[in-house]
């Protein structure tokens, strides 16, 4: 079954339909850049932009980097703050002439895909897993049911957001080794464990690409350490996966 799901980031858009049969995208992905600022108008003609792309009708899922409830998006860091209290899945539904849209966290949607298909597959207890990108997004998982929007990103880290630290975005704004690097995201996830105790953490983000980079650097943790399998496609995946959930119960209940 193919699904189109949509991955919104600080930097860059990028969407393709996904396989849920199998777990991956049914079609190399298509992404455009983030506009700046990043509007709702703008970035709505962007999502626009990568549907169209493919000629897809039908369900779309769609990831954003903020609180997310009943499709509103309530908190918006990385974007512009005009984001705060809109109804995105009805203007996005609009915007594309009527099609069913479901909008999640993105982290929540990298999250389920990694339980479902990836790193968390049949992995009990409590599993974290942390998008590093122009922020850090979470997801946090108990005996595989989501906790949504948890946020930890903005965690406080050294008197700062923890993502202004140990987000791939704070490594190339401070021009930090690998070393240096990895030394801030062992703070982040030592701080984490603290309050949280997981069994394990999933690292997402295009930087899940290159574990070998950064993750042998981090020592302290006691929780396992992998990288995402689905590494910067996880977005995708489950946004299309809460799609097809969603007009699973709209076929249910018409």
């Amino acid at each position: 079954m193919q699904i189109f799901g949509v991955d919104i980031g600080g930097s860059g858009i990028k969407g393709a339909p996904a396989d849920l049969d199998r777990g991956e995208l049914a079609q190399e992905r298509h992404k455009v850049l983030t506009p700046q600022p990043a509007t709702p108008d703008g970035v709505a003609g962007c999502v626009v932009e990568v549907v169209r792309h493919f000629d897809w009708d039908g369900p779309v899922g769609v990831t954003f980097p903020g609180v997310v409830t009943g499709g509103v998006t309530r908190t918006a860091a990385n974007m512009d703050k005009g984001w705060i209290g809109v109804d995105t899945a009805s203007l996005l539904s609009k915007r594309l002439g009527g099609q069913p849209v479901t909008v999640l966290n993105d982290a929540d949607a990298a999250g389920i895909a990694e339980i479902t298909y990836g790193a968390g597959k049949g992995r009990g207890g409590t599993v974290i897993v942390l998008t590093l990108g122009t922020g850090i997004g979470s997801a946090l998982f108990t005996d595989g049911r989501l906790v949504p929007n948890t946020e930890l990103g903005h965690l406080e880290l050294k008197g700062h957001d923890a993502e202004k630290r140990a987000s791939v975005k704070a490594k190339e704004d401070g021009g930090l080794t690998w070393e240096r690097w990895a030394h801030r995201v062992q703070r982040y996830l030592e701080h984490v464990e603290m309050l949280f105790s997981p069994d394990l953490f999933i690292i997402g983000g295009g930087v899940s690409r290159k574990p070998e980079k950064f993750l042998p650097l981090i020592e302290g943790v006691r929780a396992e350490i992998v990288p995402a399998r689905l590494q910067n496609n996880a977005g995708i995946v489950g946004a299309a996966m809460a799609a097809r959930a969603a007009q699973a119960g709209r076929d249910s209940a018409g």
